[in-house]
């Protein structure tokens, strides 16, 4: 006798059905559904709030943050072109960490119960919904508990006074990520860099999931091999 696939209401809070789907949830999740209106998560309003974040809370609650980490650098001795170097190397590590998530797990291949639910709550649900603009940027809750490995991080090569300022660069990091992350879904930039990076990221979206990792930046794709083939490519093959 053969199970009868689960059958996802879209009409119902989604996080704890989409466990249901199984092996069936991969390729559930890869075929988006393009709404600006977002589905419900919880039927909870308390935990259903906490999973909805404007995009402006993201530098209004993080650069002062930035400013404070960098003024510590400088608080302990450090000139401001010191500093800016240390910012451009936060940004740059940050560059390598926003590929990497993104590559290794937020596109890990889940299958039970609730590896599928964590992965949903995490990108899967991204995916599925990519224009719903109150859960485009990392909740404010989320990306604080993240801090902490992030600073450990940083502190392995860096000294006490050098160590806020590339944190704060980091962070920057992270910030022009989020902003950027929502501009290339809601804008319609008409020049590039922003033109060529909306058109790469949409790709990943709608045509090739599993090539084109980076967002604010190609390099770690080069770099790594997950270019996305062109269509010109593809048509050739």
């Amino acid at each position: 006798m053969v199970a009868q696939a689960f059958t996802v209401d879209l009409d119902k809070p989604l996080v704890f059905q989409v466990g249901h789907l199984e092996e069936q949830y991969q390729d559930w999740v890869h075929q988006p559904i393009v709404s600006k209106e977002g589905p419900r998560f919880f039927a909870n309003d308390v935990l259903e709030f906490l999973t909805r974040t404007k995009w402006w809370a993201v530098p209004l609650i993080w650069l002062p943050v930035v400013c404070w980490c960098l003024n510590q650098s400088i608080q302990m001795g450090h000139t401001v072109p010191q500093v800016a170097l240390m910012v451009v190397a936060g940004i740059f590590i940050w560059t390598l960490i926003e590929y990497t998530l993104h590559r290794y797990l937020f596109h890990i291949d889940t299958k039970s119960y609730w590896t599928n639910t964590a992965h949903y709550l995490l990108h899967g649900c991204h995916h599925k919904h990519p224009m719903d603009g109150l859960r485009l940027v990392f909740p404010p809750t989320a990306a604080a508990i993240l801090c902490y490995p992030f600073w450990s991080l940083v502190k392995l090569f860096t000294t006490t006074s050098t160590t806020p300022g590339v944190f704060g660069g980091g962070l920057l990091g992270y910030v022009i990520y989020d902003c950027t992350h929502y501009y290339l879904h809601h804008a319609h930039p008409s020049f590039d860099p922003a033109k060529h990076l909306k058109k790469y990221h949409l790709n990943h979206h709608f045509r090739i999931q599993n090539k084109g990792f980076g967002i604010t930046s190609t390099l770690w794709d080069h770099i790594f091999g997950t270019l996305p083939s062109t269509k010109t490519a593809d048509k050739s093959t």
